[in-house]
């Protein structure tokens, strides 16, 4: 099998239709929350991707079928002076997992970190997702912390 992974285009059709038929198998996943997305989001949100200049997205193939995607977003870390890129997104079609995949698309994300001049790569989680752990492990992530008396990061939201 062939895997290419390329960083995509919200303005060409066949990626942002592909974005977001990996983005709505992922909401349909239990990880993702177990709902497929709504319509006007479907409809939207390559558009919406396009107008965000720290936004990006990578995008794996398999013999020209997408079978993956990383979305990511440009942030600053204070404490550098820096550029970081936060993963918010990590898709993969459960027939293609465990083939390296996500590791492909990982150092796609890094290396246009690196071309940015970032300083680090933040992603979030559930501590229940072991094989996500694991593969993000594998890649060289670990859990965040300043000062070990004072334990790790926690990823904590309010919605509204």
């Amino acid at each position: 099998m062939n895997f290419e992974v390329a960083k995509v285009n919200y303005y060409d059709q066949l990626h942002a239709q592909n974005l977001v038929s990996l983005m709505d198998y992922y909401a349909q996943d239990p990880m993702g929350g177990g709902k497929a997305l709504k319509e006007d989001v479907k409809k939207n949100l390559a558009k919406q991707l396009s107008k965000l200049s720290h936004a990006f997205s990578v995008m794996a193939f398999a013999d020209g079928k997408a079978i993956g995607l990383i979305n990511c977003f440009e942030a600053f870390s204070t404490f550098a002076c820096k550029p970081l890129i936060n993963i918010h997104d990590v898709i993969v079609l459960k027939e293609y997992r465990g083939q390296g995949v996500a590791q492909m698309m990982l150092q796609k994300v890094e290396d246009v970190a690196r071309d940015k001049g970032c300083c680090k790569i933040t992603l979030e989680v559930l501590s229940g997702n072991e094989k996500a752990k694991s593969s993000y492990k594998k890649f060289g992530f670990r859990d965040y912390e300043l000062d070990p008396k004072m334990g790790t990061a926690l990823f904590w939201e309010k919605q509204l």
